[in-house]
């Protein structure tokens, strides 16, 4: 076993997952798997560059990291930074301050590296599952992209594209700083053409339509299944592989686009720092399901963090 850590800092999001994994094996026992919102790209659709407090606010989390990490051990540590500091002018600041904290260079890796790894992190144990017709579509609906991979044991086809919560949010949500409240029919209008925009240009590179099965990840998609599932608080372990019908997350898309701030917020499951960008991770997610015909989307707690651990757990081997 090999006791590795791997840190996934999004647009919207920084986790952590130190783990012991067995290559030989395929098991992967988390030590230690925690997330904090800290909006790393606030604003970065608008002005190319990363915010000073948006900054801050990631490196305090890297610190808080940084003794977890070392606490327990891990043999080798890799940092996979994704969509706000790929688009970011300022992101030698963002790279210094992360060397500085933790002494690894954060990889700033290209979207098709983000679904390779988001692919293997959620499917590896999929794999032998009888149930689950192939090819696999993994879609990874982050902050600032979302990613595409269609494959059966490995990738046959990925394509990154520039859509995801926060970026929507941003762009269609916003005026004069503040965030509507709910949002009006021209805005969601604006978001899902922005949203089927997006998809065409997936769909150059990856037959979106061929998939047997869809593995959905990442906040917005375990916000809206621990939403589906009437949890009255996140539980991880209920969510993983949960089966969420397109009917229950096309109800839920609309009940979260039509309320208040207050009233997502109330939501017992809702993270604070998702309330203003739910909505919009919904549409992304409806709007997948119903270009590429899934019935249901199969959820997964395991994705890109995942696969950056197997990755460092084999180059150690």
């Amino acid at each position: 076993m090999k006791r590795v850590a791997a840190i996934d800092c999004g647009t919207n999001s920084i986790r952590l997952l130190v783990a012991d994994a067995d290559p030989a094996t395929g098991e992967l026992k988390d030590l230690d798997r925690r997330m904090q919102i800290v909006r790393l790209g606030q604003g970065v659709d608008r002005t190319g560059r990363l915010a000073p407090e948006a900054l801050e606010r990631t490196f305090a989390a890297c610190r808080e990291y940084a003794a977890v990490i070392k606490g327990l051990g891990a043999e080798q540590v890799r940092f996979v930074a994704t969509s706000a500091s790929r688009d970011a002018e300022n992101r030698d600041d963002f790279v210094r301050g992360v060397v500085d904290i933790l002494g690894v260079e954060p990889e700033v890796i290209t979207g098709d590296q983000e679904a390779e790894f988001s692919f293997n992190g959620a499917t590896k144990e999929l794999t032998g599952r009888a149930d689950l017709e192939r090819p696999f579509l993994v879609v990874d609906i982050g902050g600032g992209s979302t990613e595409f991979v269609l494959g059966n044991a490995s990738v046959r086809a990925a394509r990154s594209v520039d859509v995801g919560c926060v970026r929507m949010t941003e762009r269609h949500l916003v005026h004069e700083g503040e965030i509507s409240d709910p949002p009006a029919p021209g805005q969601i209008a604006a978001i899902k053409a922005d949203i089927a925009a997006a998809l065409d240009r997936a769909e150059e590179t990856v037959p979106l339509r061929e998939a047997a099965t869809l593995v959905g990840l990442a906040g917005s998609v375990t916000t809206v299944a621990a939403i589906a599932l009437g949890l009255s608080q996140y539980d991880s372990e209920a969510i993983h592989h949960a089966r969420i019908p397109l009917a229950k997350v096309r109800e839920i898309t609309d009940r979260l686009v039509s309320s208040t701030h207050a009233e997502r917020a109330a939501i017992p499951v809702m993270h604070p720092g998702r309330v203003d960008v739910i909505a919009a991770g919904a549409l992304v997610l409806l709007s997948i399901m119903e270009r590429t015909g899934a019935a249901e989307v199969v959820v997964s707690e395991h994705d890109i963090l995942d696969g950056i651990a197997w990755k460092v757990a084999e180059e150690l081997e």
